[in-house]
């Protein structure tokens, strides 16, 4: 008797400013799901937030055709947003959201999966938020003794309501350069490296752009370092990979629209201390917000120093052909299809262990 398929939903698109890294990790996924294991149910999010069930070819989700053939998810057999005391998911047995950003990766649609019951890929509610919103994981690691660097924030009404004073503190505390960051966004949306106060002015001005909060960031002068992380309450580090940024830093250009002109050293060319350093904090900064399933840790190594800072935690990491995390497992051992039917196996686990424990 053939055993029966794992019925996945990929969920891809959204709302956030990382739409198209979206449509290009969930490409990525869908192609290597292994078709003899999954039934792949291909969810989209419009710009505007509504959900379509697309039955088409894999290939029109990067292109954006896909919209064009997508039937609204209240008439299809995946309706799981319907009204209701149980939204009906008996179609679907865990869903992938493949969302990279506000409204995807910070705890909003891990929550409608919590109210539908359903098992889902990677971190729950609060861990998603924690690592979503900077402001907040870095407190938490300062909490937990992690080494980073030192940062401002600035709320958006008042910073704008008095841009000067802003920058006249910024300069007060920090040398130039300093790096300028909506606290809600990934993929290096809204961020940049500013050398002197026009430039800050403008970085301040573009990342308010995005949101309500902002960090600026003193400069560190190390190699750009990440770790990927997987597991649930026992995970594990990968090994560490090295960023030669095509721009004067990884920025959102450099990571998906270079062509492959930025360089991804695998294993990072740093210190055996600094490597062991860099795997231990990746699995501190994960446990610290009650990460499950994965997440890609960001570090600077220094270039003088060796000390190991923690730059951020990305619990919906991008999933592209070139993208780090996938190609860390790789390097460890675990070739991309493999290292997706982990995830898939996390989250059912993850959802067993709920269901047990409700049970008690």
């Amino acid at each position: 008797m053939k055993e029966k398929k794992t019925r996945v939903a990929v969920i891809f698109g959204g709302q956030s400013g990382e739409h198209e890294v979206s449509l290009m990790s969930s490409t990525s996924i869908i192609k290597a799901l292994d078709k003899e294991k999954y039934d792949i149910i291909k969810i989209g999010i419009t710009r505007q937030g509504f959900w379509k069930y697309y039955p088409g070819p894999v290939e029109n989700i990067i292109t954006g055709e896909w919209e064009k053939e997508a039937i609204p998810i209240e008439e299809s057999d995946y309706n799981f947003m319907s009204a209701g005391s149980r939204m009906p998911t008996e179609n679907i047995d865990v869903a992938f959201p493949v969302l990279h950003g506000p409204m995807g990766e910070d705890g909003t649609i891990q929550g409608l999966f919590e109210l539908a019951g359903l098992a889902y890929v990677g971190c729950g509610v609060l861990s998603s938020a924690l690592g979503m919103d900077k402001v907040y994981a870095k407190d938490l690691f300062d909490r937990v003794g992690l080494k980073q660097a030192e940062y401002m924030v600035f709320m958006r009404k008042e910073m704008l309501g008095d841009l000067g004073a802003a920058i006249d503190r910024v300069e007060k505390r920090f040398e130039y350069p300093v790096f300028v960051k909506p606290a809600n966004l990934g993929s290096s949306v809204g961020i940049t490296k500013a050398h002197n106060r026009e430039e800050l002015k403008e970085a301040l001005e573009l990342a308010a752009k995005y949101d309500r909060k902002i960090i600026v960031e003193e400069f560190i002068d190390g190699h750009e370092v990440e770790c990927s992380v997987l597991g649930n309450d026992d995970p594990k580090a990968s090994v560490v990979g090295q960023i030669i940024p095509s721009d004067e830093f990884y920025s959102y250009h450099a990571k998906y629209f270079d062509d492959g002109k930025s360089g991804l050293i695998i294993p990072a060319e740093i210190s055996e201390r600094a490597t062991q350093r860099v795997r231990k904090m990746a699995v501190e900064a994960f446990k610290a917000i009650d990460g499950s399933g994965l997440a890609r840790v960001d570090f600077f190594v220094h270039r003088k120093t060796d000390e190991v800072y923690i730059n951020e935690i990305n619990t919906m990491p991008g999933f592209t052909k070139i993208s780090m995390y996938p190609k860390l497992w790789e390097a460890a051992g675990l070739p991309y299809s493999r290292l997706l039917d982990s995830l898939i196996e996390l989250a059912l686990e993850r959802r067993a262990e709920k269901v047990n424990t409700a049970l008690v």
